[in-house]
């Protein structure tokens, strides 16, 4: 289908999906909501997609939350936000996160409040030296969403996820990969091509082992020794019948790379 708000790519088994608003920071309104999910939607059920890659037109990656699409007038009740987190925000980053694909992004500039947090919510995230991270929801009275207070405090620990929530102030590259943030920092020239290397190696990848580790570290933030060995055993004993297992013990032992078919 044609987009208005995004752009969306195909090739050599892997998507990439453009925000693609660069006049207004690539910041989201119904819809570009209403595009990403279908966009997601897509990845998800195609089999010929295995990667994705994330990222943003123009100078920044994403500013959040188009604020004109929430104009408030005094003397009005305000608006509704939490209708928009139970029918946007949240169904996105419960995409995102479950997406039985990896998921890379690329922030090619400032990321600030909701889109900071879409950020965090892919599997691996590089960085332009001249990137940012703003949890910008204090500057007018809210709270970090999309997943921030959730993702953050595991990710960067309560003392930095508190101060960065309470004062807003942005986060470089470089110290969000020093405090573990991100995976990697490039310098801004070099970020596309990096990005576009390492999605289309995630994409000739193992796929159905690339989503059991996903699935595996995700609910090990939630659970119990005991619970997650089981978990390991169980993800182990069927990736132990897949095709890539076969694939990728017959190549180590005949010293060649393996061809996986994500199966």
């Amino acid at each position: 289908m044609a987009y208005d708000t995004i752009l969306l790519d195909v090739a050599k088994g892997a998507a990439r999906l453009t925000l693609n608003r660069p006049d207004r920071l690539n910041s989201f309104n119904v819809e570009m909501h209403r595009e990403v999910a279908e966009a997601l939607s897509r990845v998800e059920r195609d089999p010929e997609i295995r990667a994705l890659l994330i990222t943003g037109a123009g100078r920044g990656f994403c500013a959040g939350q188009d604020l004109s699409d929430r104009a408030v007038t005094p003397g009005d009740d305000g608006v509704d936000l939490g209708e928009s987190l139970e029918n946007r925000y949240n169904p996105l980053i419960r995409q995102l996160i479950g997406l039985p694909k990896p998921v890379v992004c690329a922030v090619n500039g400032v990321a600030a409040g909701a889109g900071a947090n879409i950020a965090f919510a892919a599997d691996i995230v590089l960085a332009a030296k001249g990137a940012k991270f703003i949890q910008s929801f204090s500057n007018i009275g809210l709270i970090p969403d999309s997943g921030g207070t959730w993702i953050l405090p595991r990710l960067a620990g309560q003392a930095r996820a508190l101060g960065l929530a309470l004062t807003g102030e942005p986060l470089g590259a470089e110290k969000a990969e020093s405090w573990g943030l991100i995976w990697r920092v490039f310098d801004d020239d070099q970020l596309a091509g990096e990005a576009e290397k390492l999605v289309e190696r995630l994409a000739a990848g193992p796929t159905r082992g690339f989503a059991a580790i996903k699935m595996a570290m995700r609910k090990g933030w939630l659970a119990g020794l005991e619970e997650q060995l089981d978990l390991e055993r169980d993800l182990q004993r069927d990736l132990g019948r897949s095709g890539d297992y076969r694939e990728g013990v017959a190549a180590f032992m005949e010293k060649r790379r393996p061809n996986f078919s994500g199966r």
